[in-house]
């Protein structure tokens, strides 16, 4: 029989029950409980199990109103609907909806993933997003972006000159706007409308001297280099051991054992994904006798300190890049002739086309993962054996060009 206003407002539990329910027909009920509260639930079934949708409390909802709930929850279940799962998606749609803003879902992003990265490409892809992306779209929902609206935040990096942030900046995007697809802020990534859309760029390489005789002035240079020794010294092993930048100039004492002559680069300061700084190999480099002869020759200005190349005004701190860049300017070679970098792309041209060294070897010397034909990579420890010979050659080398002996031939077997 249908319930009527005044047996809902009578119903009661009786106080040896944990409820007791009051049917008033199809599948709608009134639950009490001992407590007192009354709730409305409507009964159906979905692939032969019983279910219940809530419909709310009474005398908040009415029993009118509670019939109505039903009614549109038996419709929604014909056109094939759960309402329970359907409850469940609007109640995730609208908490979603609450943190779909460009910068919500980017920022949500970036948190995810920031652990996995280098400190460097961490910073990088946050200045991305707070210099170029947020100031335009970062108040904005995702799902309302234009594609043309993306583009002109990309044509104002373009206009700027910088075409290589450009395209970082449209894969950072991507990343955000899948991530805004896989997590329902967005129905698609509007950034695959952009493809071909960007001013194509291509990277530029570090200036590097790779022929034998300019080169050979170039050493010649930085030996009557007029500079503190501590700089001299850093010049003349840059091109001689070839390794980044960062990780000569931070060189530490604790890393060198000269009577072995082998200088060990703990994987946390090597160039590498975080996962590889904190459970990669180390990255040995063997010195030649000349490397060795230079560090001797400073050990006893900053061997009381932990750095072998520390700077000038706090000795915790190593020279920086700008130092060994300025120093190449004052000698005549600037950035766009030779960089502090470009030594690496000097030494890889010069071993393998002058010196005739295995490449693979080359490559293990210089840091790099190599992979052979089936895609496995190569173990760069495999190869210290023959880099050790391998870096006396070519320092023996480098002394050769300085003296400016053997160049012509070296040359011609250039060409």
């Amino acid at each position: 029989m249908p319930l009527t206003d005044a047996a809902c407002r009578t119903a009661v539990c009786p106080p040896d029950k944990r409820h007791a329910r009051f049917t008033d027909g199809g599948g709608l009920y009134l639950e009490a409980a001992p407590n007192d509260s009354r709730r409305w639930f409507w009964k159906y079934r979905r692939d032969g199990k019983e279910s219940r949708l809530a419909l709310g409390t009474y005398p908040e909802i009415s029993l009118a109103a509670a019939r109505r709930a039903r009614d549109a929850a038996r419709q929604q279940k014909a056109t094939g609907t759960d309402p329970v799962q359907a409850r469940k998606s609007a109640k995730l749609r609208a908490t979603v909806a609450e943190s779909d803003t460009v910068r919500a879902v980017a920022l949500e992003w970036y948190g995810k993933h920031e652990s996995r990265w280098s400190s460097h490409y961490a910073i990088r892809e946050k200045r991305n997003l707070e210099k170029d992306l947020f100031p335009m779209l970062g108040e904005r929902r995702l799902s309302d972006v234009e594609p043309v609206e993306l583009l002109a935040v990309l044509r104002r990096v373009e206009e700027r000159g910088a075409l290589d942030v450009a395209h970082r900046l449209l894969t950072t995007a991507r990343a955000v706007w899948r991530y805004g697809v896989a997590t329902g802020r967005v129905p698609r990534d509007v950034t695959a409308d952009l493809k071909g859309a960007l001013t194509p760029h291509k990277g530029k390489h570090f200036a590097a001297i790779i022929d034998p005789k300019a080169f050979g002035a170039l050493l010649r240079s930085i030996r009557a280099y007029q500079g503190g020794p501590i700089v001299r010294a850093a010049l003349q092993l840059a091109p001689m051991l070839f390794q980044r930048p960062g990780e000569l100039r931070g060189m530490a004492w604790a890393e060198l054992d000269l009577d072995a002559a082998v200088w060990t680069i703990p994987a946390a300061r090597m160039k590498r994904r975080i996962d590889g700084k904190l459970h990669g190999d180390p990255h040995t480099v063997p010195l030649p006798r000349q490397a060795v002869a230079i560090l001797r020759a400073l050990e006893p200005l900053t061997r009381r300190g932990a750095l072998v190349f520390p700077g000038e005004r706090d000795h915790d701190r190593s020279i920086s890049d700008n130092t060994l860049r300025a120093a190449l300017a004052t000698l005549g070679y600037g950035p766009d002739r030779q960089s502090v970098h470009g030594f690496r792309a000097s030494a890889r041209t010069m071993l393998a086309e002058v010196l005739e060294v295995d490449p693979l070897v080359i490559e293990a010397q210089l840091a790099h993962t190599v992979k052979d034909a089936n895609g496995r990579a190569y173990n760069r420890t495999q190869f210290h054996a023959k880099r050790v010979p391998m870096m006396q050659q070519w320092a023996d080398y480098l002394e050769k060009l300085a003296a400016g002996a053997d160049v012509i031939a070296l040359e011609r077997k250039v060409a």
